[in-house]
Parts: C-alpha cells; sequence; structure tokens
C-alpha cells in the first residue's frame, strides 16, 4: 500500500441497517462540523482560551497516536515511509482539511499546509478572525501520528492559519529537541502537565477575579453613601453584627458548620464569610444544591463515579468531595437530603473519605463542610425524617441567618447596596431613594428577605423616570402595603397610616370609591367625610 492508493471508499465501512460506521477497522462516529465549533467555543468560554487549546491538543495528540497504530495492522505497506506519511492523507479522507494541491502529498519533517480547515472555518463562525493560530486539533492529530510512527516525540506548529486571516494553514513538524526553548510554552499542550498548569492558572484568575468583585463591593458602598462594612454583608442590626462575629470566630476552626434560617435570608452570603476568613480561603469553595438533585444523581455528584457504575457513564468521574480537596465544601438545603443518602453522607464525614459509585477503592478527603437548611432539623429529627447522628456530625455549630422583618437596621443599607449595583448593571443614572421610598421599605415585611429585596430594587432602577426611586417605582405587594414605622423605627402617627390606607385602596381600585369603602371595611359616607377631612376629595 502506497499514500496515494488510500481511498475512502475502501476505509469507511456503512452498515446499510445503521447504526455502526467502520474507518479503517475501527468504530467510528460522525458529527458535523458545527457541533464541534460550538464545543469548541463553550471550552474557551467556561475555561479561557490557553485551557481549550489544551484539551483540544492533548485530544488531537492521542488521537493521532491511536491512528498510527491503527494504520499499521491495517494495511501492508510498500515502506514504512509510506505509513509515517498517511496521517495527513487520513485526515483529509476525514473532511477535516483539505490537502494543499501546491504542497507535498503528505506531512514530514519539512512541515505541511492545508486549506479548508473545519477548526479554522468554525473560529470565525463563532468567535470571529483570532490574533493567533487555531487548528489546535490538527495540529494534535499529526503530532500524535508522527509521534507514534517515528518513536519520537514530533510536535506540529502552525505559523500560517487561515483562522487568523492568512491564504493557508502551514505547520512547522519539529522534535521536543529541534524546537527547544525557540516556541515557550508552547509544546505544554500536547501534555497533560500542561493541562494542568493551565488549569491551575485558571483557579488563580477565578481567584483574583473573586478579589475584584470584593472590591468592586468596597466600591458600590461607596456609590451608596454607605459606611464601610468588615463584613462586607452591609450588617447594621446587633442580631446581625453578633452572627457574623460568630461566623468570624468559628471560621478559624476546621469544626462542621449549621446555617439556618428562612429562604433568601442569605445562608449561602454567610457560608462564603465563613470560608473566606479560615485558612481554607485559598482552596475551592463548592456549593451544591441538595435539594434540587435526585437521591441517585446526588451519590454521583457528590462522591464520583467510576467507568461503567451505571449506564451512560463512559469515564471515571472525581464527585464533588474531591473536588472541594482542601477547601469548603457547602451543602445547601441539607434537611431535603433522603435518609439511605444520609447514612452515606455520615460515613464520609465521619471516616474523612469516599468510594465512587462502582467503586470498591476508599479515597481520603480534606474538606470542610458548611452545611444550610430553611427546615428544623430537630423536628426533622423527632418526625424521623431526618437521622440524630448525622444532625449533630453537621451542627457542631450553628449560625442563624435572622429573616430581614427581624432586622430592619439593615433594609436600607442593602438596599441602596442593591440599587447601586443595578444601576451599575443596567447602567442607568439612578443614585438613591425618596424618603416616601425609605420609609416604604422599611414597613414591609420581606417574606421573600434579601432575595425578595434585590428583585424589588432591580425593577425599581429599571421602571425610574428619575434619578430617585418612588414608592410607585415599587413592585405592587411593595408598594400597597402601610409602613407603620419610619426608617428611624418610630411608629408612625394614626392619621398618616390611615390616609396612605385610604389612597392605597383608592390606587388598587382605580379610583372606585364604593369598592375602595368595601376594601376597606367602612361605609361610603365614612370614606367621603375621611377624604374631606384629609383633603384628597381629587384623590383617584
Amino acid at each position: 500500500m502506497r499514500v496515494e492508493d488510500l481511498d475512502l471508499k475502501e476505509l469507511l465501512e456503512l452498515n446499510p441497517h445503521g447504526g455502526m460506521v467502520h474507518f479503517a477497522g475501527q468504530r467510528a462516529l460522525i458529527f458535523d462540523a458545527v457541533s464541534q465549533g460550538l464545543l469548541r467555543k463553550e471550552l474557551v468560554d467556561s475555561f479561557g482560551e490557553r485551557v481549550a487549546r489544551g484539551i483540544l491538543s492533548r485530544y488531537g495528540y492521542i488521537h493521532g497516536r491511536r491512528l498510527a497504530e491503527t494504520m499499521k495492522n491495517k494495511f501492508k505497506w510498500d515502506s514504512d515511509e509510506d505509513w509515517k506519511k498517511a496521517g495527513a492523507r487520513i485526515y483529509a479522507l476525514q473532511g477535516l482539511f483539505m490537502m494543499d494541491p501546491n504542497g507535498p502529498i503528505a506531512f514530514g519533517p519539512e512541515g505541511g499546509s492545508w486549506l479548508v480547515s473545519y477548526e479554522a472555518e468554525q473560529q470565525v463562525l463563532h468567535k470571529g478572525r483570532s490574533e493567533n493560530s487555531v487548528c489546535w486539533t490538527l495540529s494534535g492529530l499529526i503530532s500524535g501520528y508522527l509521534s507514534f510512527a517515528t518513536g519520537k516525540e514530533m510536535y506540529a506548529l502552525e505559523d500560517k492559519c487561515t483562522g487568523k486571516g492568512d491564504a493557508i494553514c502551514h505547520v512547522m513538524i519539529k522534535s521536543e529537541e529541534e524546537w527547544g526553548d525557540v516556541v515557550g510554552g508552547d509544546l505544554a499542550v500536547f501534555k497533560r502537565v500542561g493541562i494542568d498548569e493551565a488549569l491551575r492558572d485558571v483557579t488563580t484568575t477565578l481567584k483574583r477575579t473573586e478579589s475584584e468583585l470584593r472590591e468592586k463591593t468596597r466600591k458600590l458602598s461607596v456609590i451608596a453613601k454607605m459606611e464601610e462594612d468588615p463584613t462586607e454583608i452591609m450588617t447594621r442590626s446587633p442580631e446581625m453584627r453578633k452572627l457574623m462575629e460568630l461566623a468570624k470566630s468559628i471560621a478559624a476552626t476546621d469544626s462542621t458548620v449549621l446555617i439556618t434560617g428562612e429562604s433568601g435570608a442569605g445562608k449561602e452570603r454567610v457560608a462564603r464569610f465563613v470560608h473566606d476568613q479560615s485558612a481554607r480561603k485559598d482552596g475551592p469553595f463548592i456549593a451544591v444544591n441538595c435539594g434540587a438533585i435526585t437521591e441517585t444523581l446526588l451519590e454521583s455528584e457528590l462522591f464520583g463515579h467510576a467507568r461503567g457504575a451505571f449506564t451512560g457513564a463512559a469515564s471515571d468521574r472525581p464527585g464533588l468531595f474531591e473536588a472541594a480537596n482542601g477547601g469548603t465544601l457547602f451543602l445547601d438545603e441539607v434537611g431535603e437530603i433522603t435518609l439511605p443518602m444520609q447514612v452515606k453522607l455520615l460515613r464520609a464525614l465521619q471516616e474523612r473519605e469516599i468510594r465512587r459509585v462502582g467503586e470498591n477503592k476508599s479515597r481520603p478527603i480534606n474538606v470542610r463542610i458548611v452545611s444550610a437548611t430553611n427546615k428544623n432539623l430537630k423536628v426533622e429529627v423527632a418526625e424521623k425524617r431526618f437521622r440524630e447522628d448525622i444532625y449533630y456530625r453537621l451542627n457542631v455549630v450553628e449560625l442563624v441567618v435572622p429573616p430581614l422583618r427581624r432586622r430592619r437596621e439593615d433594609i436600607l443599607p442593602l438596599a441602596r447596596f442593591l440599587l447601586a449595583e443595578a444601576a451599575l448593571q443596567m447602567k442607568r443614572p439612578v443614585d438613591g431613594l425618596t424618603a416616601e421610598a425609605a420609609d416604604q421599605l422599611v414597613g414591609y415585611s420581606w417574606p421573600g428577605n434579601v432575595r425578595e429585596l434585590a428583585n424589588a430594587m432591580e425593577r425599581a432602577v429599571a421602571v425610574s423616570k428619575t434619578n430617585r426611586v418612588d414608592v410607585g417605582d415599587f413592585p405592587a405587594e411593595v408598594r400597597l402595603v402601610l409602613p407603620l414605622v419610619s426608617d428611624k423605627g418610630v411608629p408612625r402617627f394614626l392619621r398618616d397610616v390611615e390616609k396612605d390606607c385610604i389612597l392605597g385602596a383608592l390606587e388598587k381600585t382605580e379610583g372606585n370609591r364604593v369598592k375602595a369603602a368595601e376594601l376597606m371595611g367602612m361605609g361610603v359616607a365614612t370614606l367621603y367625610r375621611k377624604l374631606k377631612i384629609y383633603k384628597l376629595d381629587d384623590a383617584k
């Protein structure tokens, strides 16, 4: 067999009944180019260009070595030289690129070039023209094939690429020794260690981003005219300050922490504060909502699984316990975990080791557990819905986050901060609250807690017609509730409360005084008399 004799019709075998495709005697899969381009885009968007390049180059390198071995055993070659040069021809037959008619039929030490690269095409389609070469998988394929065929590490690097505007794609191919230090760290993308280093860089970047976000929080505090908050959670109420002082003191230990409180009260933010103040702050903070995942999937998510452990488990996969090594694992909605799963979680906490699903090997873990729930776990234990042993294992230290209605001193600082954040995000010139709006916020009970307050501030910024948010900019449930106390916590005069009640009823009934009177439980004549007393005769 010579390189020139390779024929796609002989290499490709299609099952007429469907389901199985073979290429060069090996099972093959058919994917369209756009789906591969979308995968590439997801990798770049999720991990950055360096990590994406490493993953795709490494994939191509492994695939190339595999193909070289297959081709050697599949055909009787006229010479080893034909086998070594067959790689580029095979990739062209697979549709990955078109061979340059003015270049060599195969790639060797002299390099090679190609046209119509699918990678360059997808780069331009999804990300636009690049400043760098983009045929990462193709370079990996050539490198892997030649490395196996020559018995020494050979690496192909593009010096021209249509993805960055060149007329053709061209690679230079040299051994690792021949490349030397000229190309810097470019060769690392073909090696596992190179990807690991790139992932560590991503982790460092994420930590830097978190630091920048904290700096943004401080700047927002200045914009919102708030004093600096040492806890970075905008706490002003004595109850909340006491809680954060306790959180800071226990953060220095490695004890498990249970955070309780109503939904939306800020439990995850307290958990992050504990992590940020601990000796594990440089490690990962991994959060998982236990109530949003079924029992079977939760076990796999937490502990990982071995290849073949269940349908769809195509490869070994570490779980969140392993991902959080050296850091903190935050188990949100821990009260939703089923009893059988509680047993498995208890074992992991007691033994400080886990077993992946479908595996007998125990793996040590070094993780701090912080959990949260809006349920009363003591009641759950009494009702036999939550195991007592795991309750005490999780609840070494309990942090109770009070609802927003019990810390009214925090409402306005939080509201101003959230308003400033929403204004910056929407690029709207809204920079404060009217006095009436501030009174309304303090008087509302906030059943949805901080989450509801954030939504109300976002809506107010979106609909406000001036630079100050007024009562009319709030959602109906906030706007129509009568505040009984002022922003200083002083009860309001009954006259003012009654006046606001009438105005609210008239607004809700669109000015219909008969319906407004019925809504307030008073006679129509009484309403007309009140309107005259409060000089609201023209109110609608």
